[in-house]
């Protein structure tokens, strides 16, 4: 039967039904029946496993405590000198968020390591403040760039757009914006929550997803949005997927925009890398 077309091969003596589709669930669960009985999942694995899905890798990734090896198609696995403290999440063996981002450094760029920061504090998985204080305690691979770039981790993220903007500004040496802050009229009554804003300013950045085009209720709720905002006096910086490839000129227009606000701090300078 398993040398029928209705089955399989993942790894020699594990197979699988042909038709079920091999999800990282399947594929993982097919792992650790070959694994040593201490491996946890790790890296970018963990990374996916936890939801964040922030960059790519050809192989699954595993620690252990022990010696052993593999060549198991597919499988990275890495021998660590600390114990490893996993915790079961969805029935699988991962190592800890924390961790796991410490880890991820080794894999990710800067950006994409502070984008995976947020959506983990997002999911309320960990805290800024913890990841900081785990990368500045630890001596793992990977902690020199987590000690740099857990500093920018910020709450109420709610997409890695989002992220990526904000340190574009950041780069360039500009002001920190206010991460979906809350804004109300005169009166107090709420107009809006503001991707990136400028409170005292009152600027506020947009990014306009392209999903949103999906949705004509969304698009009109959108630009009533808008409408209030402006006629309380702010100013609304939309932010498109284009304007992402050409970040200097998303600075140009948030700079222009502040001086006209009547701000008079120091200019951006040249974008740089985090």
């Amino acid at each position: 039967m398993l040398q029928s077309s209705s089955y399989l091969k993942i790894h020699p003596s594990v197979y699988v039904w042909a038709r079920l589709p091999l999800t990282l669930d399947v594929l993982i669960g097919a792992d650790l029946l070959l694994l040593p009985v201490d491996a946890c999942v790790s890296h970018l694995t963990a990374l996916h496993w936890y939801g964040v899905e922030i960059g790519t890798t050809t192989a699954r990734h595993y620690s252990t405590n022990t010696t052993a090896q593999t060549r198991l198609a597919g499988v990275r696995l890495h021998r660590r000198r600390g114990t490893l403290s996993p915790r079961i999440v969805r029935g699988v063996p991962v190592l800890g968020p924390d961790r796991t981002l410490v880890d991820c450094a080794t894999q990710l760029s800067p950006n994409d390591l502070v984008g995976a920061g947020d959506w983990l504090v997002r999911q309320r998985l960990t805290s800024p403040a913890t990841l900081q204080t785990y990368a500045q305690e630890r001596h793992l691979d990977g902690v020199v760039r987590a000690r740099r770039t857990t500093p920018l981790v910020r709450s109420r993220v709610d997409s890695v757009t989002e992220t990526d903007v904000r340190l574009i500004l950041y780069t360039s040496r500009l002001p920190e914006p206010e991460v979906n802050g809350t804004i109300v009229d005169a009166r107090g009554r709420f107009l809006a929550r503001g991707d990136l804003v400028y409170r005292v300013l009152m600027i506020v950045i947009e990014y306009d997803g392209w999903h949103h085009e999906r949705s004509a209720d969304q698009r009109q709720r959108d630009i009533l949005r808008r409408e209030r905002l402006e006629a309380a006096g702010w100013r609304v910086i939309i932010i498109t997927g284009k304007d992402l490839a050409h970040p200097t000129s998303i600075v140009a227009r948030v700079w222009q925009a502040m001086v006209d606000a009547g701000y008079r701090g120091t200019p951006p300078l040249p974008l740089r890398d985090v």
